[in-house]
């Protein structure tokens, strides 16, 4: 689990920042706001962490790709427009010298 966890920070990080940074802040002041008995700290603390989650959400079902069949690129024609060349056949006699 050590190794996981900081893959999985470093990876929501970069990926979403300003969202994360939102949802550690108001994780941070629910935890100190629920500890000290500052109730209005606390509410501040999951309003901003529901708000920045909902967010996250929010854009997460925004940027969902739509399934597209790719698209094949053919640089050559599937058959030839010409007519095929003749066969080539070599001739037994030998060259005079």
């Amino acid at each position: 689990m050590n190794a996981v966890l900081p893959r999985f920070l470093k990876l929501t990080y970069r990926k979403e920042p300003i969202i994360s940074v939102l949802m550690t802040m108001g994780v941070m002041d629910a935890l100190i706001g629920g500890l000290n008995d500052s109730w209005s700290l606390f509410a501040f603390g999951l309003g901003t962490t529901g708000i920045s989650l909902a967010f996250k959400l929010w854009r997460f079902q925004q940027s969902r790709p739509v399934p597209e069949e790719p698209v094949v690129q053919h640089y050559l024609p599937s058959r030839s427009s010409s007519a095929p060349l003749p066969m080539l056949s070599v001739s037994k006699k030998k060259p005079p010298l």
